[in-house]
């Protein structure tokens, strides 16, 4: 998250007045992040989350809205985007589509030990299930296709030897994508972007999955190598941290077991985790917008994570 649009005090609290929130007393530009335009907004009733949407369009929106108010009416942990008068989640501000979220008690937890990856992983599988009978499609909009327009663009940029890594890589996950196995992958909606700093706890206690705003219709697995990619390996080397990946896919599987095609791809799906956040940090990276408050991410640390995934396969 960052900012890039403004926003002054007295339009968000038209803005907050409008959805019934009650008076701004606080805002506050929320940094970190890449895509979206984003608030900490305290009003007299409680504490909110504005987002201004700067790639996203109308037209896109409501899948991601709509899929966390889904979710939300089905138990899982995720902010509920607030309406109008009209029953409209979706608002305008700055000339820019917005919207507003209840803020998620509690913190992120950015040193995971096995139990938070153990809560990770029972959550994710159950917001899989919940999300089956979603009436809303739209692809990954950072899936494979993206992947294929990105990287002849970004290749200028690169090494010999990533240039090298990021053409085989890419080609094996084209072939992946083309095999009967990934064919029989279960799929559904997806969040797709769970980091460490997407998720809430309070203590050991998961509090809420944030920021959907790359969610999209994915292979379950996918979702989870994500989060394995992320939650479960050695930040600064990039490696595998055995006893939290096994305690975050004991949990998942506690709730929807994996099926016999998901547990031969597990380690292609972690691969392609790996290739798909290299790709849009090496994006960010080399041609980044201006904001205000921005600071891009390392893509060297996922050129770590799948040298890795490449050079020591992690299977079930």
């Amino acid at each position: 998250m960052a900012v890039f649009t403004e926003v002054t005090q007295a339009q968000a609290n038209d803005l907050m007045q409008t959805l019934n929130l009650g008076s701004l007393t606080a805002l506050r530009g929320i940094e970190g992040g890449i895509e979206n335009t984003n608030y900490f907004a305290t009003t007299d009733q409680g504490e909110y989350v504005l987002t201004l949407f700067e790639r996203l369009t109308q037209a896109q929106l409501p899948f991601y809205l709509h899929l966390m108010k889904h979710l939300a009416e089905r138990g899982i942990l995720v902010p509920d985007p607030a309406a109008n008068r009209d029953g409209d989640i979706l608002h305008t501000m700055c000339g820019k589509p917005a919207a507003v979220v209840n803020k998620l008690a509690g913190h992120s937890q950015l040193q995971p030990q096995a139990v938070h990856c153990a809560a990770v992983g029972d959550m994710l599988a159950r917001m899989h299930l919940a999300g089956a009978d979603y009436n809303r499609s739209q692809p990954n909009l950072r899936g494979l296709p993206w992947w294929n327009d990105t990287v002849p663009v970004v290749l200028p940029y690169l090494t010999p030897a990533q240039d090298a890594l990021i053409r085989s890589e890419l080609a094996f996950q084209n072939h992946t994508a083309a095999s009967g196995a990934y064919a029989a992958l279960p799929r559904g909606p997806v969040h797709a972007d769970l980091f460490r700093d997407n998720v809430m706890f309070d203590g050991e206690q998961l509090t809420g999955f944030f920021d959907f705003y790359f969610a999209g219709v994915d292979t379950w697995l996918f979702d989870l190598a994500v989060c394995l990619n992320d939650w479960c390996i050695d930040l600064p080397t990039g490696q595998h941290v055995a006893d939290r990946a096994q305690a975050m896919i004991a949990a998942y599987q506690a709730v929807r077991p994996l099926s016999a095609a998901e547990r031969q791809l597990l380690p292609a799906m972690l691969r392609a985790g790996a290739l798909r956040f290299w790709v849009s940090r090496l994006w960010d990276f080399h041609l980044p917008r201006e904001a205000s408050m921005l600071t891009p991410h390392d893509p060297s640390h996922f050129e770590r994570v799948l040298r890795a995934r490449v050079a020591q396969p992690v299977g079930l």
